[in-house]
């Protein structure tokens, strides 16, 4: 950002220094200037804070401690906050955690027919995961990741509520700060939204600079070269962010395919099933645009808003899979069958510690085998269109052996369990998306006239493209985990 805007300073002002528009009309200069705006902005409010954070720390410490400046200041670490990043984290638990207590023994309960409240528990291996937990400095508590199969009786109330309300196998341990207020909670939801919304708006921009600097989807061109663009960078970011979760980002909600340490957290299936669902739900009337009321569907329109039908209810059906409360209704019936005496004893299984939501993955597969098939003019567009279809059905393929693998020994630790499969799918994903942008019709006719129509040279231009950017998405990771390491370290 720092870089963009003193370069674009001169041509705001210059007009003769700007290249020759070859899209008159575009919006792409008043979006560029929105999503500096919006980054200047951001920067501001971090900036603000820091101020705020020096002020204060330069009003209640007379004496100078850069240790305490560091932490105070730069970090912006409360005094009560914890040094260490794995709070709670154990190597082994204390024999006086092998039996856990009820959290409630003395709660009575809600009706008279049934038991009050009871609490069994199921001890994970914590040899298994614990790695390199026993070099760090942990305080221990009786809310043990370790022990964590947790499960309460069924008309316990939603508050005191553990394996009815989550997908999740850890205990979270206890927090000792005070909870934020709702509007605090909400600023700093909408900061982070913001925050991680530039990325996809910066690479909107690069789309869209390529077009206006082209002079491309044009005329009749524009239907088709939106629908390539915005459908192939949806799978391109979806690998992206697929590979990015393998190396362990999100990790702390259990997005890394492991226990989330700090407890209940919308699952990453949840999050994959909604975008499918928005995009089907937005897709299956855009079909149509261009079209003159009372003309009749074509093929091509029957063929694209079936899949936008199958997005929309495919990704409705994967939300609700995720929804912790239809789990519930869905296993009421079991629930209900038991005996008043044997209803609060009941443990969930072991593939509860993870989600095994295979919809996402379905939705992507059936697209690229349905796509693989489609109708072109050329032999080159139907063969590069098989090439992106394949791509597409191989990540589904990988993501339901990650799910195989998965479920016959769910994750017992909150470290990235990294399975390989996803890290081959998330590259056929990202791939695969690219291949789909570099398919329209625009660019596959201009390779035709100038014989560069090889399927070599267009999949090793994927190929090149996707593996440099997964070196930039490691670097990424690589170097926001190195922040937080020297920020658990002080």
């Amino acid at each position: 950002m720092f870089f963009s805007v003193p370069l674009s300073l001169p041509l705001t002002d210059d007009r003769t220094c700007r290249p020759p528009s070859r899209y008159e009309g575009s919006a792409h200069s008043s979006h560029g200037y929105f999503v500096i705006f919006l980054g200047l902005v951001l920067s501001a409010v971090d900036i603000a804070a820091f101020f705020a954070r020096l002020y204060a720390f330069l009003r209640n410490n007379p004496t100078f401690s850069f240790k305490l400046f560091w932490n105070r200041v730069v970090l912006g670490r409360e005094p009560h906050d914890s040094p260490h990043g794995y709070t709670g984290l154990v190597a082994d638990d204390p024999e006086e955690y092998d039996e856990i207590k009820p959290l409630h023994p003395q709660r009575s309960p809600v009706q008279g027919s049934r038991p009050a409240i009871t609490v069994e528990t199921q001890d994970l291996d914590g040899d298994a995961w614990s790695n390199e937990a026993s070099r760090t400095r942990v305080h221990r508590s009786a809310y043990s990741t370790a022990s964590d199969r947790t499960v309460v009786a069924i008309d316990s109330p939603r508050g005191f509520r553990h394996s009815d309300e989550t997908l999740r196998d850890s205990v979270p341990p206890p927090s000792h700060s005070l909870p934020k207020p709702f509007l605090g909670r909400l600023i700093a939801t909408a900061y982070a939204t913001l925050e991680r919304a530039l990325v996809f708006a910066a690479f909107g921009m690069v789309l869209t600079g390529i077009v206006v600097y082209t002079g491309g989807c044009r005329n009749n061109y524009i239907n088709g070269c939106l629908a390539h663009l915005i459908k192939g960078g949806i799978f391109w970011c979806y690998g992206l962010f697929t590979f990015a979760r393998f190396l362990g980002s999100h990790s702390e909600m259990g997005w890394a395919w492991n226990i989330s340490p700090i407890g209940n957290t919308i699952s990453a299936e949840f999050v994959e099933s909604t975008v499918i669902f928005l995009y089907g739900i937005s897709n299956t009337w855009m079909e149509r645009f261009g079209a003159h009321p009372g003309d009749p569907y074509t093929t091509k329109q029957v063929q694209h808003i079936s899949i936008a039908v199958m997005f929309w209810f495919a990704g409705l059906v994967g939300m609700a899979m995720e929804s912790r409360r239809i789990r519930n209704w869905l296993a009421a019936s079991s629930i209900s069958a038991l005996e008043p005496a044997f209803s609060g004893n009941v443990s969930e299984p072991p593939s509860y510690r993870g989600s095994f939501n295979p919809f996402p993955a379905l939705v992507i597969g059936v697209t690229g085998a349905a796509m693989s098939a489609h109708t072109q003019t050329y032999l080159f567009q139907v063969q590069i269109h098989q090439l992106w279809g394949w791509l597409l059905l191989g990540f589904s393929v990988l993501r339901c052996l990650t799910y195989f693998f998965l479920w016959l020994d769910p994750p017992r630790s909150v470290f990235p369990s990294r399975p390989p499969t996803e890290a081959l799918g998330s590259f056929f994903l990202a791939c695969g998306g690219l291949m789909f942008m570099f398919s329209t019709e625009e660019v596959t006719l201009a390779a035709m006239r100038r014989g560069r129509d090889d399927m070599m040279m267009f999949l090793n231009v994927a190929v090149a493209i996707t593996c440099l950017a997964f070196c930039w998405t490691l670097c990424v990771v690589a170097f926001n985990g190195w922040l937080r390491h020297r920020r658990s370290r002080r």
